[in-house]
């Protein structure tokens, strides 16, 4: 993070009342809404994709009381893909079979529509600019910038044209400084900045760590008669054994396209877990294979998911700074949706800021006094519960569902990275894993369906602190975990005399399709992402 003084580089500085980093449904949703209650705000959004949406995936489903309330009219002329939600369906998987269960109630999705996030928001970008704010797509924020006494004066683009070896190579162009009286950030789960932020304020001090998933998603193109347009299908069990969080989701779309995903908590112990090849599992169970089989996968991608709740939102203002969004960490898991939480965080501190002269001081009380947090305060047990296994999870749901979330108790969540047991230390289960033949056949090819591009002649965007520790301690205690929960293998240990057992980590930084999980599960907390060059990374089509 940079002081404002000056800098070795002559920087263009571009100035607005209000800059938003990302243009996912809470940054665009701010800027609509700002615009919407005062026109002569000036408002800028920065988004690191090549395009809007190119880096967006979630399910997803939606509810659509904060969008009819941001855009009243968006029926008349609704996304590319929306599809209205028709039949659910709750399964509790076995290797070769299942059982269907009553649908949890949160998971009721009558007046619903499932939605491709990415399209969505590439939707909502252009009314937004209608409105006048203007939208950034290559923008990378690389720091934020702070006055003397500390406060959040705007960011810093990343520079452009930097070679690995930090050289500048002949296209180098320096990153423009955006100053802003009001800076919000709205990068999704596990923000770059986000959590540079959280530590220097200690936004965090007041609260127990966040908590995530990792979310795998695909594409597919089918014949059309198997695809029942509107057809919401969850599942949990196997692959995962009943220690470890995980389960899918399966959401029927029309011209013959299925999005499908697998979700795994990052708070599990088991160091041979591999969240992509549970995904993989899964596609090939008997109930699922038979409606992807001859089909063609058009978009695949992973994202993490926040996943924290009610016990794990941080302080959401700072001096000169808000955060919103899954950057807070509103999703409310036992509902498997976020997008109505985003946007009405957004919108919350668009009316703040509007209402108190683009001052940030105030906005994280109403926010809690807000539904958002009442809706996430019913359902702030049910996540952590898991934690004790898949039995009492369930068991514990039920309780929390009935009582209404009243429960005079709220159950803890620890960081990510510290459940992860030691090589000798977790009974490993049978994985009774089914011999699979969907594409991809493994990671490498899956990356090809996320489009990620990088410039392999830029800086390391995955930073570790100590190689050391990868090449000595966790060979021995964790045999690499990093080449197991990456799903796009980045990670790779390969073959070097000279290294304490034989290996050393190799980065294939350029296969990154920015998921953070890296970031969040490495149990040495030695791994850091930090943002690319703009324009780098997926580029996702309709997740």
């Amino acid at each position: 993070m940079s002081q404002a003084t000056p800098d070795t580089i002559e920087r263009d500085v571009m100035e607005y009342d209000v800059v938003t980093v990302g243009a996912g449904p809470a940054g665009l949703a701010l800027a609509i809404r700002l615009k919407q209650l005062d026109p002569g705000i000036s408002v800028c959004v920065i988004e690191k994709a090549s395009t809007i949406g190119a880096q967006i995936l979630s399910g997803a489903v939606i509810e659509t009381g904060p969008l009819d309330a941001l855009l009243p009219d968006w029926r008349k002329n609704p996304p590319p893909i929306c599809i209205d939600a028709a039949d659910d369906e709750f399964w509790l998987l076995d290797k070769t079979g299942g059982r269907k269960l009553p649908v949890p109630p949160g998971m009721h999705n009558k007046g619903n529509v499932i939605v491709s996030l990415g399209a969505m928001c590439a939707w909502m970008a252009p009314q937004a600019e209608a409105l006048g704010v203007e939208i950034y797509p290559g923008f990378a924020a690389a720091e934020t910038l702070h006055d003397a006494a500390g406060k959040v004066i705007g960011v810093r683009i990343g520079d452009m044209g930097v070679a690995k070896d930090g050289s500048h190579k002949p296209g180098y162009t320096a990153g423009i400084d955006i100053h802003a009286k009001v800076t919000v950030l709205a990068e999704g789960a596990r923000g770059h900045l986000t959590k540079r932020l959280i530590e220097r304020f200690k936004l965090d001090a007041d609260c127990d760590p966040q908590g995530y998933s990792i979310g795998i998603k695909e594409l597919w193109q089918v014949p059309e008669e198997r695809v029942s347009p509107g057809k919401i299908v969850h599942s949990f069990g196997w692959p995962a054994d009943t220690r470890t969080y995980g389960g899918s989701f399966m959401y029927h779309l029309d011209k013959g396209r299925i999005a499908i995903g697998y979700v795994s908590g990052l708070d599990y112990s088991d160091p041979g877990y591999k969240p992509w090849e549970a995904f993989q599992q899964w596609k090939n169970h008997p109930m699922v294979k038979p409606l992807l089989e001859g089909g063609s996968i058009l978009s695949a991608g992973a994202r993490a998911i926040v996943t924290g709740g009610y016990q794990s939102l941080p302080k959401c203002e700072m001096p000169g700074a808000l955060l919103i969004g899954d950057t807070a960490g509103l999703l409310n898991v036992p509902k498997v949706k976020g997008t109505h939480q985003a946007i009405r965080s957004a919108m919350l501190a668009a009316e703040h800021l509007a209402g108190s002269r683009l001052a940030a001081e105030g906005f994280d009380a109403k926010l809690r006094a807000s539904d958002a947090m009442a809706e996430l305060k019913k359902v702030r047990n049910i996540k952590p519960a898991f934690k004790k296994g898949l039995w009492f999870g369930m068991l514990n749901a039920a309780w929390e569902t009935v009582t209404g979330g009243l429960s005079p108790w709220t159950l803890k969540n620890k960081p990510d990275w510290s459940s992860l047991h030691k090589l000798g230390e977790y009974q490993e289960p049978a994985r009774d894993y089914v011999e699979r033949t969907l594409a991809p056949r493994d990671r490498l090819a899956a990356v090809y369906y996320a489009a990620t591009e990088h410039d392999e002649d830029q800086p390391v965007h995955l930073q570790v602190a100590d190689t050391d520790i990868c090449a000595g301690r966790c060979v021995v205690e964790y045999d690499n975990p990093c080449t197991r929960f990456c799903p796009a293998g980045v990670y790779e240990m390969v073959a070097d005399d000279s290294a304490p057992h034989g290996k050393r980590l190799q980065i294939n930084s350029a296969n990154c399709v920015h998921c953070k999980t890296c970031d969040i599960k490495d149990p040495y907390e030695i791994i850091t992402w930090v943002t690319p060059e703009g324009g780098s990374g997926p580029n996702y089509q309709n997740l």
